[in-house]
């Protein structure tokens, strides 16, 4: 699809304009900095058949335009009483409006199906946590699943992931530097289901535990990493109380 510029230039080529002067003038906004580049561009041979294929190509956006938001009108009426869920789902990181359209689409919305968190994961294919057994470590490919759901989380966990000072931008780096980039990203996309079947369980928005939720959950084994890499530096770290008051 074109911008409007680019529309603007189209529609006067087809009405017979030729001066690359005149074309380049109807490009707006930003566009207007690369005139002198869209002069140059526009200096050429433009016959009567690409006019025909330039009107037919967008008469074809056009009517691709009007099916589109006609889908989105009836998508928008089917989950009008779906607000609070769809309201609730794009607080998860990662999940846009869109993403939480497609979860409610795919699921229903009904987490009563699903007897726990897990099993929802475990429908969709992203159950990594089974990968160690005994000691033997088991192969890190997610199993078969709901294909839309997967692809979403897939995305929705990249997006997540980049974001600083979050919990699961924190678990994905602890993973990774153990495991691979690889199956922290499952790991992620594991995360993201459950949070999916709490926010619409219990419909309530999702709450980030926080960047440093491992640290305070246990405090002495964070000491005992930093103690470990500091000795790895040749130095020695001693804790003490900050005072307080």
């Amino acid at each position: 699809m074109v911008g409007a510029s680019g529309r603007a230039i189209l529609e006067a080529l087809i009405a017979g304009e030729r001066d690359p002067r005149l074309l380049a003038d109807l490009a707006v906004g930003r566009a207007r900095n690369k005139i002198p580049a869209l002069i140059e561009a526009l200096d050429g041979e433009f016959t009567a058949h690409h006019a025909f294929m330039i009107r037919h190509y967008l008469d074809e956006e056009d009517r691709w335009r009007s099916v589109i938001a006609a889908f989105d009108a009836r998508i928008a009426t089917l989950l009008a009483d779906r607000e609070r869920d769809l309201a609730n789902l794009a607080t998860i990181p990662g999940v846009s409006r869109l993403g939480a359209e497609i979860v409610i689409a795919e699921t229903g919305g009904d987490m009563s199906q699903f007897a726990s968190a897990h099993h929802l994961a475990s429908w969709i294919g992203v159950c990594p946590g089974q990968n160690e057994s005994a000691g033997v470590n088991r192969s890190g490919r997610i199993r078969p699943g709901n294909k839309q759901l997967k692809r979403l989380l897939g995305i929705s966990a990249m997006v997540a992931v980049k974001s600083k000072d979050s919990y699961l931008s924190a678990f994905y780096r602890r993973l990774a530097a153990r495991r691979s980039s690889r199956r922290a990203l499952v790991a992620v996309m594991h995360k993201l289901a459950i949070a999916i079947w709490h926010v619409l369980h219990d419909q309530a928005p999702y709450r980030d535990l926080g960047a440093d939720h491992h640290t305070r959950r246990n405090p002495e084994r964070a000491m005992r990493r930093m103690t470990k890499e500091a000795n790895s530096l040749g130095l020695t770290v001693r804790f003490e109380p900050i005072a307080t008051g």
